[in-house]
C-alpha cells in the first residue's frame, strides 16, 4: 500500500489537480456527447505528463465510462458491423504500441493534438461518411483506428465518423459506439502492459482522475441534456480545436 501511494504521490500536486480538472472536463463532454472525452483529455494531458501515460490514462477512463452501459449496449449493438472493426484494431493495436514506444515524445504529442484537430474540423463541417456497411470498409476503418489507439489513445474519430454516418437509428449507433469503445479500451490497455508501456504511476494517475471524470458523466448526461446538444457540440468542437491547435503548435 505504501509503495501505492508513493506512486501516486509521484505526481507534484499540481500536476494532480490539473489532471483531475482535465478529467472532469471529459467526463461532462462524454455525458452530453456520448463520446469526446479522448480528444478533449488527451491534448492536454500529452502536454502535462507525456504520450505514453496519456495514452494509458484515457484508455482506462474511456473503459470505465463504457463498462455501466455495456450489457444493455451489448444486446442493441450492431454485431456483424462491430465484429471486423473490432477483429482488425485489435491486431494493428501492437503497432501502434510499437510507435509509441518507439517516437519521440514531442512528436506524439503533436500527432495527438493533429488527430483531434483534424476529427474537429471534420465534425464542424458536418461531413459525413457516404458509403455502406462493408466488412472490408469495416477491417480497414479497424485497422486505422487499432494504430491510432495503441500510439495515441484516440482510435475513435474513424470509427464514430462511419457509424454516424451509417443507416441505424440513434439508439443503436450510441450502443455500437459504446460497446466498441469499451472493448478497444481493454484490449489497449491490455497491449500497452505487455509492452511494459502501462505503469502504476499512471494507472494510479488515471484513478486518481477517475472520480470527478464519472460526476462529470453524469452531470454531462443529467443537466447538460436539458440545454441545447446542437449547441454545446458546436462549443465544444470549438474548444478542441483551439486546445489542440495550441498544442500543436507549442
Amino acid at each position: 500500500m505504501d509503495s501505492l501511494w508513493q506512486a501516486l504521490w509521484s505526481w507534484p500536486p499540481g500536476v494532480l489537480l490539473a489532471a483531475v480538472a482535465i478529467g472532469a472536463a471529459g467526463g461532462i463532454v462524454r455525458g452530453v456527447t456520448g463520446f469526446g472525452a479522448a480528444m478533449v483529455m488527451a491534448p492536454p494531458l500529452a502536454m502535462l505528463v507525456g504520450p505514453r501515460v496519456t495514452v494509458a490514462v484515457v484508455l482506462l477512463l474511456e473503459g470505465f465510462a463504457a463498462a455501466p452501459m455495456l450489457a444493455q449496449a451489448a444486446r442493441l449493438a450492431r454485431w456483424r458491423v462491430l465484429a471486423p472493426i473490432v477483429l482488425a484494431a485489435a491486431l494493428f493495436m501492437p503497432a501502434g504500441s510499437l510507435l509509441l514506444t518507439s517516437l519521440p515524445a514531442d512528436w506524439l504529442r503533436r500527432a495527438i493534438a493533429l488527430v483531434v484537430l483534424s476529427f474537429s474540423v471534420i465534425l464542424l463541417t458536418g461531413l459525413r461518411w457516404k458509403g455502406s456497411y462493408r466488412t472490408s470498409t469495416g477491417l480497414g476503418l479497424g485497422a486505422v483506428s487499432g494504430t491510432m489507439l495503441g500510439a495515441t489513445g484516440i482510435g475513435g474519430p474513424p470509427v464514430i465518423l462511419y457509424l454516424l454516418s451509417g443507416p441505424d437509428d440513434a439508439r443503436t449507433t450510441r450502443a455500437t459506439l459504446a460497446v466498441f469503445i469499451a472493448i478497444v479500451s481493454a484490449l489497449g490497455l491490455a497491449t500497452q502492459a505487455a509492452r511494459g508501456v502501462t505503469t502504476a504511476p499512471g494507472l494510479l494517475l488515471g484513478l486518481a482522475m477517475m472520480p470527478l471524470f464519472m460526476v462529470g458523466v453524469v452531470f454531462g448526461s443529467r443537466i447538460f441534456s436539458r440545454l441545447s446538444e446542437s449547441r454545446f457540440r458546436r462549443v465544444t468542437i470549438l474548444l478542441l480545436m483551439t486546445v489542440s491547435a495550441y498544442v500543436l503548435l507549442s
